[in-house]
């Protein structure tokens, strides 16, 4: 049977969550797969899904081919078959179909198992001459490499392809592309069976973990380290293996992971152990964290980490790290909005300035007047067993983004942007001296779906309440603003003494 489009809207939402700034490039046709017409296929009329095998080989060199149709020299790929289980399965089949190389004989790029490298659209003339309407393409690429240093020889379908091309990267065909290869780090090497996160926040911290002190017992005892794992049999990949690790521990979900780097690990007794580090952002508070192993979290400046017991290769893979953070920082800005010649942005807040978590919340209110709350966990480490809004912390993405994002992974329901309007603002705190939040309330006029349980290990359930007849135990902030929301009020303000 045909793709459907739920499998290729949350293809390409794997893929925004990576690229959030490419969405408003891709929000037409998002907006295509909402209508009925089917765009897989050779049916398919105004707009077509088409998947591409990158393939890199152990130089580094790109796979190209030269279509006779559109006269133009891209990765392999075509149209998706009906018998094409997934999106990657049809970028494969065109890859052998078109060179004969088989699926076999490639890997997806570690990281890349199920994440589109990169996706373009662009207008296609299918039969010029003819006065048919011009054909957009959908062209979702995933990366694969050679398992082989041993070149392949080609098997053309020379119908189609010209033959091939093994380009550099400075030499691919498509701009976009050439761009992400650019920046692609190493790929992991296979026999790493173990995966950390090496994640920061925008002030240039890292978040650290002290280990318990069980020597012998697990690895770098009583050591502050990276979170992260061993490999499980269920763990499709390395990248699976640091998601799983994270929520394991720490109850941590980062949406941006990419691979950083191996790190080749020591301890005491000399034994190495090789570990995939994959980077990625976050501006969260490490004391609300539920940590199940270990002693604590906290953030680390990296010239601070000479005060902390930490095994060498670590402080040095932070420390490249934020090397790097430097450059990309120092690089030459854009001059909209650029102070005067010569004039020092400021390097740290004010004194005296806290930063403030933003909460985004979800005000989903039915025609009926009844509006959406869900029972917390008996678990959570925040508000357990108590009714909330859906609600999430921004990350590395706009307050809207956030909104759209936590909707459809907590519920399963799609909003656009655009039917969203900001109804309520908060600004509370828990205790004195906790960390203030600003919570941003935003109402959804329209949505398509119905709430289903994503997330049973933090809402283990959705109901819409009568708001004069609210539960009793409720997020106490989450009452107050939802009688200022049904009084017109816009700014609320709780727990300030």
């Amino acid at each position: 049977m045909p793709q459907s489009h739920d499998h290729i809207r949350a293809t390409v939402e794997t893929y925004l969550a990576r690229h959030p700034h490419e969405r408003p490039r891709l929000d037409g046709f998002l907006e295509a797969l909402d209508r009925p017409t089917n765009i897989t296929g050779r049916s398919a009329l105004s707009e077509n899904v088409t998947c591409g095998a990158v393939v890199v080989d152990h130089s580094g060199r790109v796979l190209h081919a030269p279509h006779r149709a559109s006269r133009k020299v891209l990765a392999p790929g075509g149209r998706t078959e009906p018998e094409d289980e997934l999106l990657t399965a049809a970028a494969l089949r065109e890859l052998h179909k078109e060179t004969g190389i088989p699926p076999e004989a490639v890997e997806p790029w570690p990281g890349y198992e199920a994440v589109p490298f990169d996706i373009d659209i662009y207008d296609v003339d299918v039969h010029p001459g003819k006065g048919e309407p011009v054909r957009q393409h959908l062209d979702v690429r995933f990366l694969f490499r050679l398992r082989s240093a041993k070149e392949m020889p080609p098997v053309l379908r020379q119908e189609e392809v010209g033959g091939v091309e093994w380009r550099p990267v400075d030499r691919v065909a498509s701009p976009a592309l050439r761009e992400k290869l650019r920046t692609l780090t190493p790929a992991v090497e296979p026999e790493a069976a173990n995966a950390s996160a090496l994640i920061h926040n925008d002030r240039g911290e890292y978040l650290l973990h002290l280990r318990d002190y069980f020597p012998g017992k697990i690895w770098e005892p009583g050591m502050w380290s990276l979170l992260g794992g061993g490999r499980e049999p269920q763990d499709a990949t390395l990248e699976h293996t640091v998601r799983r690790e994270l929520a394991e521990e720490a109850g941590l979900r980062i949406p941006d992971l990419v691979p950083f780097g191996v790190e080749e690990a020591t301890d005491d007794s000399g034994t190495t152990l090789p570990i995939a580090v994959y980077a990625g952002t976050w501006n969260g508070d490490p004391r609300e964290l539920r940590l199940t192993e270990g002693v604590m979290v906290a953030w680390f400046a990296p010239d601070d980490l000479h005060r902390l017991r930490i095994v060498p290769s670590t402080r040095d893979l932070v420390r490249r790290h934020a090397a790097s953070r430097t450059a990309v920082a120092s690089a030459p800005a854009p001059q909209a909005g650029a102070g005067a010649p010569g004039e020092e942005r400021p390097k740290a807040s004010p004194g005296g300035t806290v930063p403030n978590v933003i909460g985004v919340h979800l005000y989903l209110e039915r025609p009926d007047g009844k509006v959406l709350l869900g029972l917390r966990h008996p678990d959570s480490g925040f508000a357990p067993s108590t009714w909330h809004v859906l609600a999430g912390h921004c990350e590395q993405e706009s307050a809207v983004t956030c909104l759209v994002r936590e909707a459809q992974e907590e519920a399963g329901l799609r909003i656009d942007p655009q039917d969203v309007e900001l109804v309520h603002v908060v600004h509370h705190i828990d205790r004195t001296g906790d960390q203030p939040r600003m919570g941003l309330f935003f109402r959804a006029r329209t949505w398509t779906g119905e709430p289903e349980l994503r997330e049973p290990d933090k809402c283990t359930q959705w109901t819409f309440w009568d708001p004069t007849a609210l539960p009793e135990l409720l997020v106490p902030y989450t009452r107050v603003v939802i009688d200022g929301i049904r009084a017109g009020r816009l700014y609320s303000e709780t727990g300030w003494a």
